[in-house]
């Protein structure tokens, strides 16, 4: 596998392109949740401008009146080649692909293709809290297997956990989070081999939700599920939409691996007719046109953690914070300031700073937070001076 380009000098860091007071007339879900007064860090939405060949992309089609419904598969034709570039992965067979509208929603169309109501799905907490959410409303049980101490995936307990959802004989899963959200965690390809090795021992099927695939650092190489050996009968999810905030233009992909193939052929068409055929322009000519813009995202997201490392130790020691190789999320623990369980609550009552609860990612998020770094590095500054204020 290929690591990240670096960025090249002279591109603009789009985290600092915007002022505060633009940013407050968003009406997204970041920026209207919350009273004026309130500092958002929370949900993963990019204080960013479009990329511009996305923006491109957009207005010409608006101009063309080109909003009818989505056909073809040049969005997978672009993460194709997205994907040999940027990851070295050139096996990724866009035959073997279908349109979704969206990471969690094509990873609830997933799981019905490969368990039944009151099914288990394995999933690794702390972890991003639709997990719980998408999987409950689907009528399928949750199994949890823990991250280790070392916020990696420990093989010991998700062994036993994938032994004990096969026992009563039915079918499982396991939604597989890579890069792991909330903890920044990239999966190595030994691990991911592991994962495989054990899906296949115990007859799991394995569903990657690979969203944040595109935000890795510099120093870090993000591995496909699929490109390991042994993932054949696996499935994932891919989509511009993290790496360039694409969220409020859906669509997403779901891919297959060869022994997955006839599974994701049984995937009602209608399914298909749920992506927004804007939003495909809109990814497709992120993941074809928009590395250097990305790349530029990267290089203020490196800037961002470091900042942030040295803020929390400057005001904030008691929190630990292992900054992360992937995603613009940090996960904190905040357990040693004596907040409680949900110390989110407290800086954003004291504080006025809007943070993600730990508690919504399950085992091991009590006393945990996430913050979300895709911004300025004026907002975060500002944002650990209103948190070290709340504890005054």
């Amino acid at each position: 596998m290929t690591s990240n380009p670096q960025h090249r000098p002279g591109e603009p860091n789009p985290l600092r392109a915007l002022t505060l007071d633009q940013l407050r007339r968003r009406t997204s879900m970041k920026w209207r949740t919350h009273p004026a007064d309130v500092l958002p860090l929370w949900v993963a939405e990019m204080d960013v401008p479009l990329a511009e060949p996305v923006a491109r992309a957009v207005t010409e089609a608006m101009e063309l009146g080109d909003t009818g419904y989505p056909v073809g598969t040049a969005y997978a034709e672009a993460l194709a080649a997205f994907a040999g570039k940027r990851w070295g992965w050139n096996d990724l067979a866009v035959e073997r692909t279908a349109i979704v509208p969206d990471v969690m929603l094509g990873v609830v169309e997933m799981l019905k293709l490969v368990t039944g109501p009151g099914d288990p799905v394995i999933v690794n907490p702390p972890v991003y809290p639709p997990f719980y959410q998408f999987v409950t409303h689907l009528d399928r049980r949750v199994v949890e297997a823990p991250l280790g101490a070392d916020l990696r995936i420990d093989l010991g307990i998700l062994e036993e956990a994938f032994r004990r959802a096969v026992a009563g004989g039915g079918r499982a899963a396991y939604l597989l989070c890579s890069p792991h959200n909330p903890t920044g965690t990239v999966h190595t390809a030994d691990e991911l081999a592991a994962v495989a090795a054990l899906a296949e021992r115990y007859g799991v099927r394995v569903v990657a939700d690979e969203i944040h695939a595109p935000v890795v650092t510099a120093g870090a190489r993000f591995v496909p599920y699929l490109s390991v050996p042994g993932a054949e009968r696996g499935l994932a999810l891919m989509s511009a939409s993290k790496g360039w905030n694409l969220a409020g233009l859906k669509a997403a992909l779901a891919l297959a691996g060869l022994g997955a193939a006839a599974d994701l052929a049984r995937m009602p068409e209608e399914v298909g007719h749920g992506p927004s055929h804007v939003g495909v322009l809109a990814h497709t000519a992120a993941l074809r046109d928009g590395a250097a813009w990305l790349d530029a995202v990267l290089a203020g997201l490196d800037e961002n953690r470091r900042l942030l490392t040295d803020l929390l130790a400057e005001h904030l020691p008691g929190v630990v914070h292992h900054p992360g190789e992937a995603t613009y999320l940090a996960w904190l623990d905040c357990r040693a300031l004596g907040l409680g369980d949900d110390p989110a609550d407290v800086f954003l009552h004291r504080g006025r700073v809007a943070l993600s609860s730990g508690i919504p990612f399950g085992t091991g998020g009590a006393g945990h937070l996430r913050l979300n770094l895709a911004t300025s590095p004026e907002v975060i500054t500002e944002a650990v001076h209103r948190m070290r204020a709340a504890l005054e």
